[in-house]
């Protein structure tokens, strides 16, 4: 049966934007801010039409490879989500500058991902190219490769100036955001572009005073599967985890005996029921055993942010309030709402029951997998204790059996071969060499052999790009 998860490519654009805004510490509104104030800027440096979309898809999409390096900003600066809005807002202390110096790794991760978002989303060529480059800095000093200008797509210099004055002016006031923006001038980005943006700065932060409102989903449809998969490269043992959610709600559902519509509404939430995620520090969910109470309120807070994000994109808000209800339980224990009983409805006791089910499944840091037969007997438990639902989670359950029959499909869908498959299913789960090897009883010579000829086909050069175009190919 064909599974329906596509949307407009308008409100995909709009989630990836907000997973990127909260993965950064900013307000969920400041990509599609940055990307109104770049608008104005291309149209005022007498850029056509194709420039000034561009400008706008390059902002909204500016940070959605910031999931894939959150691990790594969180060992430089001890708080992924902290330190980056420390960053945007030029208030690391001394300590940060220094670990900033190190940052060029996380430049190439977070631009090749970006990069293969706008080429999966079939993005024009110069959207694509901004991305690649886009903390590139007209006097060479920028990242990853230290082009100078001219070689700097002119898109880059849009959207970082319309960037640097949203957040400077909210954070430090309008007057030091102009200093600063125009001390940078042949250094950041060209002088006369920084002095045009300086004198229309107050005329177009008027302007943004008035809502843009939500956009109508209009235009070409592409698959909602994309954010999941880049709300899931946060943390590399959740690779795969949204599309997971997706397949085995909707077949729990189906047996269950939901009609169709509500199969593909319930399994588009799944995809994006982690959105929230981005939210909360990876410190705290790489945190083994119980978590403190301060630590744990970030965590209530997941639901909330999926909603409050979902709810101003127009083809996701019915998806984004059913992803909003993916941790309330039957006894009112959940969160965000602590909803109970009667107001939670067949489809949240599906989500919620697939959702603790591939918890149990998957391995974590801090513990191994529970197996079919552990996790069914602790679902069933806590079922029997009024947390959930037991048609649910037995529906849940058999929906997942079912799903263990072989694939039809060869493995590695033909791009790859068995053994090159094998080995990015463990890299992408966050398995060094080393430990693959010793899995797999071969050499790490063999492995990174492996590795360099799955990223030569791949056509990627890190490890979360190749996981996010694996996934987008169905390779893994």
């Amino acid at each position: 049966m064909q599974v329906n998860d596509a949307v407009a490519l308008e409100d995909v654009m709009l989630a990836l934007a907000m997973v990127g805004d909260l993965s950064m510490g900013q307000p969920i509104d400041q990509s599609r801010r940055t990307a109104r104030l770049a608008q104005w800027l291309a149209q005022a440096c007498g850029g056509d039409q194709a420039q000034i979309d561009a400008a706008r898809q390059v902002a909204l999409l500016r940070w959605s490879g910031c999931t894939a390096n959150a691990d790594g900003f969180m060992r430089l600066l001890g708080d992924d989500v902290g330190g980056r809005r420390a960053m945007l807002a030029h208030t690391l202390d001394a300590a940060g500058h220094r670990a900033m110096l190190r940052t060029t790794p996380l430049a190439v991760v977070h631009c090749e991902v970006a990069g293969e978002v706008a080429r999966t989303l079939d993005l024009p060529g110069q959207v694509e190219l901004g991305l690649r480059h886009i903390f590139e800095c007209y006097d060479g000093s920028g990242r990853p490769l230290g082009l100078r200008h001219p070689d700097i797509p002119q898109v880059v210099y849009h959207v970082v100036l319309a960037g640097d004055l949203e957040i400077l002016s909210r954070v430090h006031g309008l007057e030091a955001a102009l200093e600063w923006i125009g001390a940078q001038g042949d250094r950041r980005y060209p002088a006369g572009l920084a002095e045009l943006l300086v004198r229309h700065a107050a005329e177009w932060l008027d302007a943004l005073r008035t809502p843009e409102g939500i956009r109508p989903g209009v235009g070409s449809q592409v698959s909602l599967t994309l954010v999941g998969d880049v709300i899931d490269l946060k943390l590399s043992w959740l690779a795969g985890h949204s599309r997971q959610a997706a397949s085995l709600v909707r077949d729990a559902g189906r047996l269950w005996g939901l009609p169709e519509e509500r199969l593909d509404i319930l399994a588009k939430a799944a995809l994006i029921h982690g959105l929230g995620r981005a939210a909360v520090p990876n410190r705290i969910w790489s945190t083994p055993g119980p978590l403190l109470e301060g630590d744990l309120e970030s965590v209530r807070l997941v639901p909330y942010w999926t909603h409050r994000a979902c709810s101003q994109i127009g083809g996701l808000s019915e998806a984004g309030q059913l992803a909003a209800h993916a941790y309330e339980r039957l006894d009112g224990s959940g969160y965000f709402r602590s909803l109970s009983g009667e107001a939670l409805q067949a489809e949240h006791r599906l989500l919620s029951a697939a959702l603790a089910w591939l918890a149990l499944r998957g391995e974590r840091p801090w513990r191994a997998a529970f197996s079919d037969e552990q996790a069914s007997r602790v679902l069933l438990d806590e079922a029997e204790q009024g947390r959930f639902d037991p048609r649910a989670c037995q529906a849940v359950i058999s929906a997942a059996r079912g799903e263990q029959a072989p694939l039809a499909s060869k493995p590695g869908n033909g791009l790859l071969s068995e053994r090159e498959t094998q080995i990015l299913q463990r890299i992408s789960s966050g398995a060094s060499n080393k430990e693959v090897a010793r899995d797999l009883g071969i050499s790490p010579s063999t492995v990174r052999t492996h590795v360099e000829s799955v990223f030569r086909k791949l056509q990627c050069s890190t490890r979360a790009a190749a996981t996010l175009k694996a996934l987008t190919l169905g390779v893994i």
